[in-house]
């Protein structure tokens, strides 16, 4: 009779941990909500998550070029690893900067995407469903503008929202995804 261990199939594959899912889902949602509530609070952490990530980005990149110094373009991969390094303190020692820069990006980003969806929508026009195209590039490229508009005075709380409606949803579609997955059969 052949047994298996707690968390292992019987063909040795890790089993899927339902439990574990649903928990950090909930969590993720009542992080988000949070988040939401709290909106400054959220961007500050979004801003000094970001601060260190680039912070030990930056160092990595750094350790590789010195330790490649001797392969082509030693110079560049060091100064890159100096700017992300440098990019990562300065929103570390002036967080309220990084969460205005960001927020500019992030419309700059939406705002663009929204005109070459635009361009992508008239592209499709005969095709069924090219009106949700033109209705996402006309809604991308108005909350672009709104960002832009109220640039930087709403730099936090946009940030905060954004922070805390992603982890939201990130938390209701692992639960979701999770209760669809096939459940592990015994095969005992």
């Amino acid at each position: 009779m052949a047994t298996t261990q707690p968390g292992i199939s019987n063909t040795g594959a890790p089993t899927h941990s339902r439990g574990w899912v649903v928990f950090w889902g909930i969590l993720l949602i009542i992080t988000g909500i949070l988040a939401i509530l709290m909106p400054e609070v959220a961007a500050l952490a979004t801003a000094l998550t970001l601060a260190w990530l680039l912070i030990f980005a930056g160092i990595v990149e750094i350790v590789h070029a010195v330790q490649t110094r001797q392969r082509p373009g030693f110079g560049w991969k060091l100064a890159s690893g100096i700017v992300t390094l440098l990019l990562g303190l300065s929103i570390l020692l002036f967080p309220i900067a990084g969460i205005a820069s960001l927020a500019l990006m992030i419309g700059a980003f939406i705002f663009v995407g929204g005109i070459f969806r635009l361009l992508l929508a008239f592209r499709l026009r005969p095709q069924k469903g090219w009106g949700w195209v033109l209705f996402d590039a006309l809604l991308s490229i108005v909350i672009g503008g709104l960002i832009a508009w109220g640039w930087p005075a709403s730099s936090i709380a946009f940030i905060g929202l954004l922070t805390g409606f992603w982890l939201l949803f990130t938390g209701i579609w692992r639960i979701i995804l999770d209760g669809r997955a096939p459940r592990p059969v015994d095969a005992s």
